[in-house]
């Protein structure tokens, strides 16, 4: 919705011929069609342009009545007389172009590009429904967008809108040059293309140059263009500049007061920076007036469900965890957040200017709620400058996901942007946010998944400076993340060839707003051709030959599943380890390693087993039941301190299992680590088990082990409160008080 300017500029011009046509079937209304009001409205004569509708909305005419009804903002009066238009006259394919278009502005996607699709059956050549395909695909990032717009311009080079869509998505791509050649291709066939300007004057922005010039051109025509400050604020946001964002969207909103669509945007960016009083009140307004899209509709429920959350700060870390899970996870989050802070301080010399903000939701879909709108995310969480938001453990499958490492990956993310000012393209952010999750835990390092290798056969990769379009708008499915794996082997490259320090060397340069190929001259002193000629060799020559031999791969992965079903266990392992040797760092569905472990353990061979297992958490293999297994196995072979950090990780990938707290608890007291027992046993406790006088009693016993004799004293209390028989607690409790030191009568 961003690209959608408000209701009483949106009339395109592009349908004067149609307007035309059906004028001549009403005399009565021939002095006026619905470019003529555009007109007015696009130069800011609202009282002109309300009259000119007005006029319109009597001719007997249904088209003419509903692009009057729909200038007037009598959205169902509108969408009725398209119906009715469109009933009386199927063949004419502008009537469901023009209907299309309506409905996409009132956030029906799927209808709007359905009646494109019969435009184009009834018209094979119609611009303009190419040009709403496009406006629906861009709206949702969608992959056909470039092709949508291609066609359209092929068809109509002189489509105004199109070319200011192409500039849009170009600068999205963060194509500068791209995105001034389409605005300016928009500015020679219309002199008041408005949001061509606003393009030129968001290139200018991102550039840190003046974008005063292109702003006074966009007032001279329409001092009331509202949308025009709308689709620059997007394009800041989408380039991580959610402040100047926010300072846009209000200048929308002071332009033109009632462009709702601006005001819904304004909320949920002050929600990402956590200023969520005056989101709501900006929501509420928007959504009163008939904005209802799912974006606002969602964002208010989301503000309305933080009732259910708490929110525990300190002096680095201010955790909003939803209140049934706050008690097990805040230790975990806090934890890694402040050694994720600890480490990146000292690695990039820089102390945050506050506290994070770190938002962690036990449903995926508040997560989503929070990142409506923005392109390329792993949808795992998401960074707004000191602010995190991300999924909880439990609103993933198990195995699915590992917190820890999205956590320590966002991190990065608060002192990349911070160190840069946002300025930091998004290629580079990602790339090395991914890279040092590998640096912290090699288990952690981007994987070449099956989509990945087939990327590289093809040769998909992009060019390092076109590499930031790979986030946004994909060319092929799964794009973004190969982009991201891109990205993180051009961050390895640079590290394993110029150091470590080139990259924290980069992040400053970046700071500058300096392009890729700049930053890559001075502080690499290579070009980016040069540069692409280095690292696609070294890529490709750590790859090997597996690119070309995926289907070989894909066959014995086949054969050794059929094999093992029928029980010939032998073959099996044959086809196994072909494809395990062919590719190692293979750790998803059917695994080479699980199947093989599994028969290792039925012919009794516990060390391959072993041995197997372990190699699949090295290559970052996050199963639970998996790596449960080969905790099992390690504990029964006498090996409790791997058994005992086999199951920490566990803790990395899904921790609301009571059993593997329990589990865990115990090894840590055998071995003596009572911090480690206490947060597990705590861990066991706020999972509410059945037996929680047990579970208190554990946690006691840990507290009592640590000397810690007040806490496991009101602990051992609480157990016998649960079960005031409970033997072992009262045992326990006496224990406590012999151990404490004598207390004044």
């Amino acid at each position: 919705m961003r690209r959608t300017t408000s209701v009483l500029f949106a009339v395109a011009l592009a349908v004067v011929v149609g307007a035309v046509q059906a004028a001549a079937q009403a005399p009565a209304a021939a002095a006026r069609v619905p470019a003529d009001c555009a007109t007015l409205a696009r130069h800011g004569r609202r009282a002109d342009a309300q009259a000119c509708y007005t006029a319109l909305t009597r001719s007997a005419d249904h088209y003419l009545k509903a692009e009057a009804l729909w200038g007037l903002e009598r959205y169902q009066d509108a969408n009725a007389e398209f119906r009715a238009a469109v009933a009386q006259n199927d063949r004419n394919a502008m009537y469901r172009v023009r209907w299309g278009r309506l409905l996409h502005e009132r956030f029906n996607e799927q209808d709007a590009a359905d009646l494109f699709e019969e435009a184009l059956m009834r018209d094979p050549k119609n611009a303009d429904a190419y040009l709403g395909l496009a406006i629906v695909s861009a709206s949702g990032f969608d992959n056909k967008v470039g092709e949508y717009l291609t066609k359209a311009l092929e068809l109509n080079p002189k489509l105004v809108d199109a070319h200011e869509l192409a500039a849009s998505l170009a600068l999205e791509d963060s194509d500068a040059d791209g995105a001034v050649k389409e605005a300016d291709a928009a500015l020679a066939i219309s002199p008041d293309a408005l949001d061509a300007m606003a393009v030129r004057a968001a290139v200018e922005l991102l550039a840190d140059r003046s974008p005063d010039a292109w702003l006074q051109k966009m007032r001279q025509v329409n001092p009331t263009y509202g949308a025009g400050y709308a689709l620059i604020a997007a394009d800041l946001v989408i380039n991580h500049r959610y402040a100047d964002g926010i300072a846009y969207y209000r200048m929308a909103i002071d332009a033109d007061p009632r462009l709702w669509s601006a005001r819904s945007e304004l909320g949920i960016n002050l929600m990402r920076l956590g200023q969520d009083d005056e989101a709501r009140r900006q929501l509420e307004t928007a959504y009163t007036n008939g904005y209802t899209n799912a974006a606002t509709a969602n964002s208010l429920k989301l503000l309305d469900s933080y009732k259910n959350f708490s929110t525990l700060p300190d002096d680095t870390v201010v955790l909003k965890l939803n209140t049934k899970e706050a008690a097990l996870l805040e230790p975990y989050f806090a934890d890694v957040a402040k050694r994720a802070i600890a480490t990146y301080s000292q690695k990039y010399k820089m102390t945050l200017p506050g506290p994070v903000r770190i938002e962690v939701f036990p449903d995926h879909e508040d997560f989503a709620v929070r990142t409506a709108g923005l392109p390329g995310l792993g949808a795992l969480g998401v960074t707004f400058g000191t602010v995190i938001a991300m999924d909880s453990p439990s609103g993933r499958k198990p195995g699915s996901f590992n917190w820890t490492s999205t956590l320590w990956h966002e991190m990065n993310h608060v002192f990349v942007l911070t160190a840069t000012n946002f300025r930091v393209p998004r290629w580079f952010a990602e790339g090395l946010a991914v890279h040092e999750e590998g640096v912290a835990n090699p288990a952690w390092a981007e994987r070449m998944t099956p989509d990945i290798l087939i990327a590289l056969k093809d040769k998909k990769l992009l060019p390092i400076a076109k590499l930031d379009g790979g986030f946004v708008h994909e060319q092929y499915p799964g794009q973004v993340l190969v982009s991201y794996y891109q990205a993180s082997r051009v961050c390895d490259f640079i590290a394993d060839k110029w150091g470590a320090d080139t990259l924290v060397d980069m992040v400053h340069a970046f700071a500058k707003v300096e392009s890729t190929p700049a930053v890559l001259e001075q502080v690499l002193g290579v070009s980016a051709d040069a540069f692409d000629a280095q690292f696609f060799d070294w890529l490709y020559k750590g790859v090997g030959d597996l690119p070309n031999r995926f289907d070989e791969w894909r066959s014995h992965i086949k054969a050794m599943v059929d094999l093992f079903g029928k029980g010939q266990l032998d073959d099996a392992r044959a086809e196994g380890e072909a494809a395990r040797l062919l590719y190692p760092e293979y750790v998803w569905d059917a695994s080479p390693y699980t199947f093989l472990a599994d028969i290792a353990t039925m012919k009794g061979d516990t060390a391959s087993a072993i041995t197997l297992l372990a190699t699949y958490k090295k290559f970052g293999g996050e199963d639970p039941e998996t790596l449960k297994k080969l905790a099992t196995l390690q504990q029964e072979a006498g090996d409790t301190a791997g058994a005992t950090a086999t199951l920490d990780i566990v803790n990395e990938i899904y921790p609301l299992d009571a059993a593997l707290h329990q589990r865990l608890g115990d090894l840590f007291l055998d071995a003596k680590n009572y911090d480690g027992s206490i947060r597990e046993y705590a861990a066991v406790v706020a999972l509410n088990p059945l037996d929680k006088a047990g579970a208190l009693y554990n946690l006691a016993q840990a507290y009592f082990s640590a000397g810690k004799l007040d806490l496991a004293e009101t602990t051992v209390l609480s157990s016998l409160e649960a079960a005031p028989g409970y033997r072992p607690a009262q045992r326990l409790l006496l224990q406590i008080e012999d151990a404490q030191p004598a207390r004044p009568k």
